[in-house]
């Protein structure tokens, strides 16, 4: 008897999660891109994140991507890309690949969440921003080298051309392999289920 109810427990645990994966539709919780980025065909499949520093939700979501980010294995590769939209926008993508370029602590990224949204600190200009990397041992002369020198430059522009490209116009936004874009639609725990999804949907094909 106890061995038969383990057996049904197990067959209803597996229909109720096949049930919850055929939820997640195409054209309803996930979208192709109009105009997709081309597969490297590595067998590694990129997951991106659109942000902005200065996007409430994109503060909130930032510890959920990062779990989940942190227990992906070698053939999931994430990235985050800032957006570009205007010129704060810009100035604050030169912030984040200056920090990368830096190579400072991954949690200096956190703390220029925790600036703008808990200190009110909406880094707004140059200066501001200069000021806040000093607090990380970054010198003026420094910071101000690195925010705008050629490479931080270039990669500010192919983020620029990636979501033009992709016709990003929300944060947090999430595509996988320059193709699927899952957009911020329920809870955060929800949409990194939605990722997995298409994550395995993709898997074949990268």
């Amino acid at each position: 008897m106890k061995e038969k109810l383990i057996k049904i427990f197990t067959i209803l645990v597996f229909t109720i999660s096949t049930f919850a994966e055929a939820e997640y539709r195409l054209g309803v919780d996930y979208r192709i891109a109009d105009n997709p980025l081309p597969v490297k065909k590595d067998g590694v499949v990129e997951v991106m994140e659109t942000f902005w520093y200065g996007c409430n939700a994109c503060y909130q979501f930032d510890p959920v991507i990062n779990k989940w980010a942190a227990s992906q294995g070698e053939d999931i590769k994430f990235t985050k890309v800032p957006v570009t939209w205007s010129k704060i926008h810009q100035e604050h993508a030169k912030l984040y690949y200056a920090v990368e370029a830096l190579k400072l602590d991954p949690s200096t990224h956190s703390a220029v969440f925790v600036t703008m949204h808990k200190e009110g600190n909406f880094l707004p200009n140059t200066k501001a921003i200069q000021e806040f990397l000093e607090k990380f041992g970054v010198a003026p002369e420094v910071s101000i080298k690195y925010l705008n020198s050629f490479t931080v430059k270039q990669q500010v522009s192919r983020a620029s051309k990636q979501a033009r490209q992709l016709r990003v116009s929300s944060t947090p936004m999430m595509i996988v392999d320059g193709k699927y874009i899952i957009e911020s639609r329920g809870s955060y725990e929800k949409i990194m289920k939605v990722v997995d999804h298409v994550v395995e949907l993709q898997r074949p094909n990268s």
